[in-house]
């Protein structure tokens, strides 16, 4: 008889998710496409929110959460902070500002849809505890978001081709 050594059926993730477009830029991502980045980026259930603002709340939310007073790409929530004996629902969320979303692509020489894939798995790996504060965090997250944008489709973000 043989055996399968590590290859574990892992379960469906469940994920709860609301995408909020509070502005509606004609090169959105669709609600099934963010469903799937996250899903992609994901290791853990997960209750979160995905919204898609102007450039007046990022710079507010920017600057009320962080102390930075300019819009940015991507802002992360988290809502599950707390050291449980048990795992819950990761609970969080991204707000994407789709000015500076477009023109960072269009700077870069990328698809528009390639950098909010990349936003938002470098978003969902940030509320799962990822960070890039010092140069080895910011190694091993830069190599996840590569790993699973290009299992994606879309070209590594961190390569130097594009």
């Amino acid at each position: 008889m043989l055996m399968s050594v590590g290859h574990k059926k892992t379960p469906n993730k469940q994920l709860h998710l609301s995408v909020q477009y509070a502005v509606q830029p004609e090169d959105a991502p669709s609600r099934p496409q963010i469903r799937k980045w996250v899903k992609s980026a994901l290791k853990r259930d997960a209750d979160m929110t995905v919204r898609l603002v102007d450039e007046a709340e990022g710079r507010e939310l920017n600057r009320e959460y962080r102390g930075k007073d300019y819009a940015t790409n991507v802002l992360t929530f988290v809502y599950d902070d707390l050291d449980l004996p048990v795992e819950i629902p990761l609970s969080g969320d991204l707000v994407l500002c789709a000015p500076v979303v477009a023109r960072e692509a269009s700077e870069q020489g990328i698809s528009i849809e390639a950098h909010y894939a990349h936003l938002i798995v470098h978003g969902v790996l940030h509320l799962q505890g990822y960070d890039h504060e010092d140069e080895a965090e910011a190694e091993e997250m830069e190599a996840l978001e590569s790993e699973i944008i290009v299992k994606l489709g879309y070209v590594d973000p961190y390569g130097s081709e594009k």
